[in-house]
């Protein structure tokens, strides 16, 4: 069987409907069929490569039989000339890009990695909370400037002026606002009296205390309202005949190795109370709140003295 047409007679099924592939059938008179591949008029219109036009683009013309149509694109281009993405027909996919969100939901573009600026903050924060904990305990670590802590030394310091003032001065009231007596309020032992005949006693009313020349006497100052434990000087007001004198020191229960010395710094005659009247001190250590402060006539003292005052001032001074 040639390849062909069997005639105008001859019905369709028995044409080879590829007759016009081959030589002897162009031979024949055979020709591709009106509608593409297949039975004219069939329903499937295919058209021949090249035919479709998309748009305006000229048509596609076709290579002779036999022949390779020429290669019309460029390098890195489609060899159709007539070929057309899909978003350049009408209708088409849209050919705006989305831009891909960074990490951390930044900007568009390419992702920008971790979120430092977050980091950032939180290290800032860590530095903050430690210089405020460092300052924190800076200010909680203020505290009693007595280097020896809170409890008074069991042995109270003392220590008198090698030149006090001539002259007794009253007990300064606002001497940091600590303590201050005078000879009526002062507890005295039995024997003890408070007078008023020799002149020249700086006590309110000029009152002292008379009778202290006998073993056993003693003075005693309860004292309240020390601001905090540490150092204080203890200040007494005396008078002596012309001639020195000696009492010894208690504090809070504890007796001084360093007496209470009344020198004869007035530079008075002998027997002349009223010349006498001078003052003397005493380093102590002394527990914030009550203290009890005792001078007394013991063994071994000189005690022919009157006294007619006690104030205390802050920290360790010289008259």
């Amino acid at each position: 069987m040639t390849s062909g047409t069997n005639g105008a007679n001859t019905p369709p099924e028995d044409d080879d409907p590829f007759g016009y592939l081959y030589a002897d059938g162009q031979a024949n008179g055979a020709q591709p069929p009106s509608g593409g591949y297949g039975y004219p008029g069939s329903v499937n219109r295919v058209r021949a490569v090249g035919q479709r036009q998309y748009g305006q683009q000229p048509p596609q013309q076709t290579a002779p039989y036999g022949q390779v149509p020429q290669q019309q694109g460029a390098y890195g281009q489609p060899n159709n000339a007539h070929y057309a993405a899909p978003e350049t027909f009408p209708g088409g996919a849209p050919t705006t890009q989305h831009p891909q969100q960074g990490y951390g939901g930044g900007g568009g573009g390419r992702g920008r990695g971790p979120n430092t600026k977050g980091l950032l903050i939180g290290a800032i924060a860590v530095v903050a909370a430690v210089v405020i904990g460092i300052g924190v305990a800076m200010l909680g670590g203020d505290g009693d400037d007595d280097a020896s802590g809170n409890q008074a030394s069991t042995t109270p310091s003392a220590q008198q002026s090698s030149e006090p003032s001539q002259a007794a001065s009253s007990a300064p009231a606002d001497e940091d606002d600590l303590p201050a007596i005078d000879a009526k309020a002062l507890a005295l032992s039995p024997g003890l009296t408070t007078a008023t005949d020799v002149q020249g006693a700086k006590a309110d009313g000029g009152v002292y205390v008379n009778g202290f020349n006998t073993v056993g006497a003693s003075i005693t100052w309860n004292v309240s309202g020390i601001p905090k434990t540490g150092k204080y000087t203890l200040y007494t007001g005396y008078s002596v005949p012309g001639k020195d004198a000696t009492a010894t020191l208690t504090i809070n229960g504890t007796a001084s190795t360093t007496p209470v010395g009344m020198d004869n710094y007035a530079k008075a005659a002998e027997g002349d109370y009223a010349k006498g009247w001078t003052q003397t001190y005493n380093y102590v250590q002394l527990n914030k709140g009550s203290n009890t402060i005792k001078v007394s006539c013991e063994q071994g003292n000189q005690c022919d003295a009157l006294l007619d005052q006690m104030w205390l001032v802050k920290g360790w001074v010289k008259s």
